[in-house]
């Protein structure tokens, strides 16, 4: 049974009932899987009965008529028949895809009947690793939006999650950062008011600071000798370089909030925790794998070895975890990380959005954290890996200088291009309006073309195309969204209310039976951490609600009351259930536009 509020899906309701019914008619199968999955020729085919028929050395067809003798009736199945070699094809009643969706609609918690998942736990989510005192550039983008994705899509199943932001706030460069400021001690004093002002305003006297201190730093022997013995200093806890150290971490935050503020994305302080935060740990996690035996000395560095990672020469290459000069390298951050949030935090999964060139960095770290007995059978790691974003020639995407595009100018373009696309549909939107859908147009606009994309696979950054009202864009979607709301304001006294005992139109069937898919999509996505699959759901929920609007008038005069009722409802649970899709992904959904 259902837990209270959740909703089985016709999917689940048929495959229980056929896995019955194979059992029923085929004792010898023991338990069968019906292999359900969604068809052209009918609702659903079945195709489990050619993979048991071999097994049971019997006629596919006859054994699959004997299955069907064994449905009772009056269920949700109007019809099912035999055809190819024993294949079953299935249509359901009409009234059974109504109340259906009659009982997500009614679910008192407001989740449209998903379920959350039985098998929750705690999941850390490391996503959005900007460095301080460094621009964030369009490279940043999609660990950020991605991250953010699985967040919400893991949070909604149930999942307790911990948002990590691994910021690089440690390092040798530091070194000659605080010293540059100890001796031009104004540098870092700015004045603005309101916040994306000071995010710039921040950010561009940490830029100055960077390259004059880096200047300094190439051109004078003395300053990069006075630099390095401030990196020991740092290390050593000195409190004067330490509250330094400090107001480089803060200056950046102001810029790294009004980026994400800008991004539409939530960053809380506790949730950032960067290198730094590990530094305590760096010299346990060293000495528990020296002793354990998992990592050896090796030309003084203490090194982790692999037998399947070799280098271009045939000779593996290690994972330095301590360098030779006793310096420690990224992987002894990343291993006390991961000891941190499986002791500390009791995480059961933790889960990297870090790009795809990464990949062999963290499969030795993870292997290296098996071997220490920190990862194992009931606590996963798992390389959610992605691509690079590319300009319109298909290379990596950067100005037309040749350098790198600095995140807030894409979003700030994003809001531009969306504003035209906007004013252009508007009718009865203020000036006020006009803004604030620009924004929430622009920024979902970005957001979608990168969620879109399978994760692991490259994409072009196409503004164009991303603010196109045709084709598989979030506008397309969000007006799907503000048509059906639009709808809505109009029907005055006409409510939403379904009615199980009308016969549907084929618009009306294709629409509600992909209402139905929702919970499974969302479940599926969290599984695999694949939210291009939601993206792919939404668009085609918004395709076959387009359908349905031109072939399904709901309040034309010749409607009967009862059918404009009906329609009514399918068209007010597609709009909260493109609502709760796109709010998943980070995108909002504006109830005009």
């Amino acid at each position: 049974m259902p837990e209270h509020g959740s909703v089985n899906s016709l999917a689940s309701t048929l495959q229980q009932q056929l896995a019955d019914a194979l059992t029923a008619a085929l004792p010898d199968a023991g338990t069968a899987d019906p292999l359900l999955r969604r068809s052209d020729r009918a609702d659903f085919q079945a195709n489990g009965i050619l993979a048991l028929a071999k097994k049971l050395k019997g006629n596919p067809r006859e054994l699959a008529s004997q299955v069907t003798a064994a449905i009772p009736a009056g269920g949700p199945i109007k019809e099912i028949e035999v055809s190819g070699p024993g294949f079953l094809n299935v249509t359901l009643t009409d009234r059974a895809i109504i109340e259906t969706l009659a009982a997500r609609d009614a679910d008192d918690e407001g989740r449209l009947g998903v379920p959350y998942n039985s098998a929750a736990g705690t999941t850390v989510v490391d996503y959005a690793q900007p460095n301080v005192a460094k621009e964030m550039h369009v490279g940043h983008l999609r660990s950020a939006v991605i991250g953010d994705a699985m967040v919400q899509i893991l949070e909604f199943t149930g999942e307790t999650v911990v948002r990590r932001h691994h910021i690089g706030d440690w390092g040798t460069q530091f070194g000659m950062l605080i010293q540059y400021l100890i001796e031009h001690p104004g540098e870092l004093n700015h004045e603005s008011a309101g916040s994306a002002a000071d995010g710039e305003a921040a950010m561009s006297s940490l830029n100055r600071l960077y390259k004059a201190s880096r200047v300094l730093f190439d051109s004078d022997e003395e300053f990069k000798a006075r630099s390095r013995d401030r990196v020991v200093a740092l290390q050593a806890g000195d409190e004067e370089t330490l509250s330094l150290w400090q107001r480089f971490v803060d200056e950046s935050k102001i810029y790294f909030y009004s980026v994400f503020n800008k991004l539409d994305m939530e960053i809380r302080d506790p949730d950032i925790v960067g290198e730094s935060g590990y530094n305590d740990m760096l010299e346990e996690t060293c000495r528990i794998l020296e002793e354990s035996g998992v990592a050896v000395r090796s030309e003084g560095a203490l090194c982790v070895f692999f037998d399947d990672v070799k280098g271009p020469d045939g000779n593996p290459v290690p994972l330095i975890v301590k360098k030779a000069n006793g310096g420690y390298g990224y992987a002894a951050t990343d291993l006390s990380a991961i000891r941190d949030r499986v002791q500390n935090l009791k995480a059961n999964t933790l889960l990297y959005v870090v790009d795809a060139r990464q990949a062999l960095h963290f499969k030795m770290v993870f292997e290296t954290a098996r071997r220490a007995g920190w990862l194992n059978e009931d606590v996963k790691a798992v390389h959610l890996p992605f691509g690079t974003v590319l300009g319109k020639d298909g290379k990596p995407f950067k100005t037309r200088e040749g350098e790198t595009v600095r995140l807030a100018d894409l979003l700030d373009e994003a809001i531009d291009r969306a504003s035209a696309v906007v004013r252009e549909k508007a009718r009865d939107l203020t000036e006020d309006e006009i803004t604030e859908r620009a924004t929430q147009v622009g920024i979902g606009a970005v957001k979608y073309a990168d969620l879109s994309t399978s994760a692991a696979r490259d994409y072009k950054f196409d503004l164009d195309q991303m603010v196109s009202l045709t084709g598989d864009t979030s506008v397309y979607i969000q007006y799907a969204h503000a048509r059906s709301r639009s709808i809505k304001r109009k029907a005055g006294e006409l409510k939403p209310q379904p009615h199980p005992e009308l016969e549907l139109a084929p618009a009306e069937r294709a629409l509600g039976l992909h209402l139905d898919q929702f919970g499974e999509v969302v479940a599926e996505v969290a599984a695999a951490y694949e939210p291009h699959k939601l993206a792919s759901y939404l668009y085609q929920l918004s395709s076959l609600f387009t359908t349905f609007y031109d072939q399904c008038p709901v309040l034309k005069s010749d409607v009967p009351a009862d059918m404009a009722e009906n329609r009514l409802f399918l068209s007010d649970l597609t709009a909260r259930t493109l609502h709760q899709g796109m709010e998943l992904l980070g995108i909002r959904t504006p109830e005009r536009l």
